[in-house]
């Protein structure tokens, strides 16, 4: 199975190089955030995307998730809804059997940090949920949290900078520990350059100058079957980079 998130930081703008990505990758399950669309704008050629139940949560010029899943993996239509603290359209979940799979966009938190925390604390409550249940949980996307000094490069470390505050990194380490493993990093416990966003400017993203924003977080037994993961920065014109992760 291969899973691939991306916040594609407006889908119409990436229409195209949606198309091209799901062509050339061939995820079983897409997760897709910052839409910046309602659903009824999402340009035609993507409404189906050939193949996927696909579920688009808009509402306006901001925010917005996807989530995507194959025919061909998963045969029966998955069940789709919105957790209870879903807010400016930033989560979805499918359910498939025991598995469930959500895309989660978080507040940035520069506007109404206050909301942020507050977003987060329900998403600690709904993974612990997940775990007491004993959900096969997958839970992708912008957290908008580099969760520690590695997950930053150096020149970009700033102690005081929303993103990179020790209360946001404690409330990410209490949301994973309901049951939940930072695949990307299990999988590269010791690399220093596995950035998922860079700012648009002085070639940062070309110097891989940025931050770990994007997530693919799972419960531990779909964890062990994790193989590859892997962070597509020179694909596509979103600020944010494609993380796919494949699992036996």
């Amino acid at each position: 199975m291969r899973i691939a998130t991306w916040n594609v930081n407006g889908i119409r703008a990436r229409q195209a190089q949606v198309l091209e990505l799901v062509e050339r990758e061939r995820p079983d399950v897409l997760c897709l955030q910052e839409l910046k669309a309602r659903s009824d704008q999402v340009p035609e050629a993507l409404c189906n995307l050939g193949g996927y139940w696909c579920y688009w949560h808009g509402a306006g010029p901001y925010s917005g998730v996807g989530l995507h899943l194959s025919k061909e993996r998963f045969p029966d239509a998955p069940v789709f809804r919105h957790p209870h603290f879903d807010h400016e359209t930033r989560i979805v979940e499918a359910t498939c059997g025991d598995l469930v799979f959500a895309s989660v966009y978080v507040p940035n938190g520069g506007k109404d940090y206050p909301a942020k925390l507050a977003f987060l604390a329900e998403l600690e409550a709904y993974a612990a949920l997940q775990q007491a249940e004993d959900r096969r949980f997958v839970v992708c996307g912008d957290m908008n949290i580099a969760r520690t000094e590695r997950d930053v490069h150096p020149k970009e470390r700033k102690p005081n900078a929303i993103g990179q505050l020790p209360e946001e990194r404690a409330q990410l380490e209490r949301i994973i520990g309901h049951g939940l493993v930072d695949v990307g990093r299990m999988l590269a416990p010791d690399a220093d350059d596995l950035f998922t966003w860079w700012a648009p400017w002085r070639n940062l993203r070309q110097r891989n100058i940025g931050w770990r924003l994007d997530y693919v977080l799972t419960s531990e037994a779909v964890a062990r079957r994790a193989r590859v993961s892997s962070v597509l920065r020179e694909f596509g014109t979103s600020d944010h980079g494609v993380v796919l992760v494949d699992f036996d």
